[in-house]
């Protein structure tokens, strides 16, 4: 009875601990495992179903870096962002904490490990021949 009571209150408590620490160690797992367990955390923030330029700088899907405001002040037509790629980035933003511009570089970075492009713009193909360093 004692032993069972026991591991009851050391589950509940280490239990506790991850919860309360989960923004510090939910980061530094791998990015297969965040994306499992993403769907079970409470970061959902629905996005616009309107796709207007005007929408995304509203939704703050803007920076210095990234500025869509010579769109909206050209008064472009086109449809504003990717629906797939704003989810992705917002997705990012909320679980690791960190800015626009660095959720946004982060999934373009994985974007480019999905289609088999290095880091630095090259495809990844061992047949690839260049005429400079690589």
């Amino acid at each position: 009875m004692y032993l069972l009571f026991g591991v009851f209150l050391l589950s509940m408590v280490v239990g506790t601990g991850f919860y309360i620490t989960r923004n510090t160690w939910f980061p530094l797992l791998p990015d297969r495992v965040q994306d499992a367990l993403y769907s079970t955390r409470t970061l959902y923030t629905r996005l616009p179903t309107s796709t207007s330029f005007m929408d995304d700088v509203e939704s703050g899907f803007t920076s210095s870096n990234f500025d869509l405001a010579g769109n909206v002040m050209d008064g472009d037509s086109r449809a504003g962002l990717d629906q797939k790629s704003k989810q992705e980035v917002m997705k990012l933003m909320k679980s690791r904490g960190i800015s626009f511009d660095e959720a946004r570089a982060l999934h373009t970075q994985r974007v480019f490990k999905k289609a088999g492009i290095g880091a630095d713009g090259l495809p990844n193909d061992p047949k690839l021949v260049t005429f400079g360093g690589r």
